[in-house]
């Protein structure tokens, strides 16, 4: 079975549903959660791919402020070298893009929070993974952070009109998402209560914010669960070439 990497920063962001969604596609998640002490690998010789999410932590934070991070740009950098199918979401998205030779900087517009849309760039139409997407899919955006710059070469598949760097390739097979697709609504309504500064950047009281959200959720499902299929392929064909290698 082809055996994917997760790392979870943070417990506030878990795998939640496309952790289910990549089970149910036939992969097996060997998860490693940072806030309960689960140590990263020196490498990924062990993995066919890697899957790392978001938390409360920043990029731009110091390694003595967020100590746990360092690793995990490693294992970004090894992923991007190698060329392994690799799925980042938000925090992960950012630490990709800085990894990469990116830029992240506090998002110039404030807080991006919510359940929104984004667009597709005229790129997805030819990309395995994002091409089957409807023009302007649901999300759950929830950053404080922006990616203002991309890494040279990478490929922008996604923007929205406050934050334009939001889903791009490196590589043929590095994804990085800004926006949620793995949340509930229970992660979401959490959010909710303990983010005020993100929730007054949007128009809506916390417990409006948190049901807007849950009423997308189907629609992220139909669109979204699909998508990390296309994704647990790319890890499942990496299996089959490194068994043939072997």
């Amino acid at each position: 079975m082809a055996r994917l990497l997760v790392v979870v920063p943070s417990e506030t962001d878990p795998p939640a549903r496309l952790g289910q969604w990549l089970r149910a596609a036939g992969l097996e998640l060997d998860e490693r959660h940072l806030a309960a002490g689960d140590p990263l690998p020196d490498d990924l010789s062990g993995h066919d791919g890697l899957l790392v999410l978001g938390g409360p932590q920043s990029s731009l934070d110091p390694e003595d402020v967020a100590p746990e991070l360092t690793g995990v740009r490693d294992l970004l950098g090894r992923a991007l070298g190698d060329d392994l199918p690799t799925l980042a979401v938000c925090l992960g998205a950012q630490l990709m893009a800085q990894v990469g030779g990116g830029r992240v900087r506090v998002g110039v517009d404030g807080p991006e929070v919510g359940a929104l849309l984004v667009a597709k760039r005229d790129a997805a139409d030819t990309d395995p993974l994002f091409a089957p997407l409807p023009l302007s899919p649901d999300v759950v955006q929830w950053h404080h952070d922006e990616i203002a710059e991309l890494p040279p070469g990478a490929t922008l598949l996604a923007s929205s009109p406050r934050y334009p760097h939001q889903a791009f390739r490196l590589g043929r097979h590095g994804y990085a998402l800004q926006f949620h697709i793995e949340t509930d609504p229970d992660v979401v309504r959490r959010w909710a209560q303990h983010d005020p500064v993100g929730v007054a950047a949007t128009p809506f009281d916390a417990a409006t914010v948190a049901e807007r959200a849950a009423g997308v959720h189907p629609d992220l499902e139909e669109v979204w669960a699909p998508f990390a299929g296309r994704f647990a392929d790319l890890v499942r064909a990496r299996a089959r070439a490194g068994t043939a290698a072997r």
